[in-house]
């Protein structure tokens, strides 16, 4: 991460956010199996992984908040696992995966975890230099909408009594905030307020989520709350009102800039677009070798005549 131009120094971590891949498993065949016959989430994810290849930074994690597998297939898991895993260990990211409603819990554990069998929620915590990230398991067996128990409400309070040194970031496939397509308030998480109630007040910064396919972004228990766009395909939030419409377009992940007082959430789009500006890196050096009036003066002075 090169130093800052401007009045922030540069982010203390950098997270990548990815969400809703819904792998599939092969055919009898052996040929990988699009999804509703059309999408082909091996290469929405491969795209996702070469964008953050290019970005040429150290990620600090790699976020992946749920519905990893479509349909739970072991194989599919292995297959996502293959493309993520050897991206993560080169850009040095700690891999951090989330259940979904659409994933399984004793194949998610095996395929993704190395865990043995268990059907119990999948609650975790990784430390990464400091910053606490704290995975909590929303899901209910056989069904899409989200919930959490007292159990899981207990553990997250236990773990919140004592704060990280860089503060928490709370991530669940569920996230608690309206949404505007009805189809989808039928599988929202569930009492939402007595996880509030738990979360309020402590040294959470953001709560990371998925499940809507679109991004968005709201408050909860004062803490702010980004929903990563799905990699596999997206919903339109435009569509007609009352009808809910998936779409192979606007697949998307979101990076997160941690910063000593704030937490920014940016969405990076998976399909490529023509270049219309560029301003490349020795751009960027010229710029550091000048002062803050000079830059303003180069960079920043509208051309003549120009209000």
């Amino acid at each position: 991460m090169t130093g800052s131009l401007g009045q922030y120094p540069p982010a203390e971590y950098v997270i990548a956010h990815l969400s809703d891949t819904h792998f599939l498993g092969a055919d009898p065949d052996g040929r990988v199996r699009a999804l509703y016959g059309t999408v082909d989430t091996d290469a929405t994810v491969a795209r996702a992984l070469q964008r953050l290849r290019a970005l040429g930074v150290r990620l600090d994690a790699m976020v992946f908040t749920g519905d990893i597998a479509d349909l739970a297939e072991e194989d599919a898991y292995r297959r996502v696992r293959g493309l993520v895993e050897p991206v993560a260990e080169e850009l040095g990211a700690t891999l951090v995966w989330v259940m979904g409603n659409h994933d399984e819990r004793v194949r998610f554990r095996r395929e993704l975890l190395d865990s043995p069998p268990d059907s119990a929620p999948i609650d975790r915590v990784d430390m990464v230099r400091g910053l606490r990230i704290i995975t909590i398991d929303s899901t209910v067996p056989g069904y899409h909408h989200g919930e959490i128990t007292r159990e899981q409400l207990d553990w997250l309070a236990e773990v919140l009594s004592t704060p990280a040194p860089h503060g928490s970031i709370l991530a669940l496939h569920h996230p608690p905030i309206p949404t505007p397509l009805a189809a989808m308030t039928i599988l929202e998480l569930q009492q939402q307020q007595e996880l509030a109630a738990v979360i309020e007040g402590s040294d959470i910064r953001a709560i990371l989520g998925g499940h809507l396919h679109y991004a968005s972004t709201s408050l909860f228990a004062g803490i702010p709350v980004s929903v990563a766009p799905a990699t596999c395909y997206t919903m339109d939030v435009a569509a007609p009102d009352r009808n809910l419409m998936g779409v192979d377009g606007g697949q998307s992940f979101s990076l997160v800039h941690v910063y000593a007082d704030r937490v920014v959430h940016s969405v990076v789009p998976l399909a490529p677009a023509p270049v219309v500006a560029h301003f490349d890196a020795d751009f960027l050096s010229r710029m550091e070798q000048l002062s803050a009036a000079e830059r303003l003066e180069v960079f920043g002075r509208k051309p003549d005549g120009v209000a």
